[in-house]
């Protein structure tokens, strides 16, 4: 199952262009969410100076076209990828990433991919150059294109075998939400560690267990020959019977009240631990942060130093491009006398 979600990125005030690119850049490039940067795929680009490249192609356009335009000018694009957890590698979610990005630019954009692996799931940033290719031409976001991004990425999903998340809402959930909901228990768990914590008590029988479930905050009701529950902060009731789970339905916890069956828990509840002391935290950090400085700024400095080789040859070419059709004119003119 993967999610996608598009996001233009402007300039904005406040900051310049350079800014602007090398800060996303910096971001999804981070050498400790890529595996060192053994995840990260550039395209038409040196994914190490995509940043100066996408800024250079960007110049080169508006000295080819004379457009310009301001701080809500769209320098890049950034679509995010998200993966069931469990459900692919990071090579091959960086695979599908770089194939979902040559479609859907149709090959004529520089993009760089970064598969990050530093959450339970695996999620790529796929980052595009606004300039396509010859720098005469800008890609243009489109009504529903995050509606093509997701049937694209779920068609190359399908094609590799993975899932798809099925009947998507019209108006999707940010990303931020969507996986914070992957964190949170569903309703019917939830029910059950309540069922589960009510039989650690040893109720004497089922009226007494449904009273430990009310003291809990569990609403409790009764439809029909249907016992009904619904857990705090749910707006749905969920029935007590086997779609609760195995083990859970009203006749299976009858049978373990009477002694006639025994429980075994579908989900242990997390014991959390004791938290960590403010000074342990703040020692802990103050090497963290020593380590990623580090780290860090030789990365910086190397990104730098190809920043440089990357604009001294683009010089270069420009030089040898302009002596190339100086003469190519010298000839013409003596060819004419």
């Amino acid at each position: 199952m993967a999610t996608t979600r598009i996001m233009p990125l402007h300039i904005g005030k406040g900051r310049t262009e350079s800014r602007a690119i090398s800060d996303i850049i910096d971001y999804v490039a981070n050498p400790q969410k890529t595996d060192n940067g053994k995840l990260i795929t550039g395209y038409g680009c040196d994914s190490r100076t995509a940043d100066a490249e996408f800024l250079l192609a960007k110049r080169q356009y508006i000295s080819a076209t004379g457009r310009v335009r301001g701080a809500d000018d769209v320098i890049a694009y950034h679509v995010r990828q998200s993966f069931k957890p469990g459900e692919i590698t990071p090579e091959e979610a960086n695979r599908l990433g770089v194939e979902f990005a040559k479609r859907f630019t149709k090959g004529n954009h520089a993009f760089v991919v970064c598969t990050h692996i530093d959450k339970s799931h695996i999620h790529n940033h796929i980052i595009w150059s606004a300039v396509n290719a010859d720098c005469d031409r800008k890609f243009r976001n489109f009504w529903g294109s995050t509606r093509a991004v997701r049937r694209l990425s779920d068609t190359i999903c399908i094609e590799n075998g993975l899932s798809i998340v099925e009947n998507p809402k019209p108006h999707g959930k940010s990303y931020n939400k969507w996986l914070g909901e992957q964190a949170k228990p569903s309703h019917r768990e939830q029910l059950r560690v309540m069922i589960d914590r009510a039989l650690e008590q040893k109720p004497a029988d089922f009226d007494a267990l449904l009273k430990l479930l009310t003291e809990m905050g569990c609403e409790v009701s009764r439809r029909g020959k249907a016992i009904r529950l619904k857990a705090p902060g749910w707006k749905n009731v969920a029935r007590m019977d086997d779609k609760l789970g195995a083990g859970y339905s009203e006749a299976e916890i009858r049978a373990v009240l009477a002694g006639e069956k025994q429980h075994t828990p579908r989900k242990k509840s997390i014991v959390q631990p004791e938290p960590p002391k403010v000074k342990e935290l703040q020692t802990e950090y103050a090497k963290l942060l020593e380590e990623k400085k580090k780290t860090y700024a030789e990365y910086r400095r190397s990104r730098e130093e190809m920043r440089e080789l990357l604009t001294a040859k683009a010089n270069v070419d420009r030089v040898l491009k302009m002596e190339v059709e100086q003469d190519v004119e010298k000839e013409k003119d003596h060819g004419q006398r």
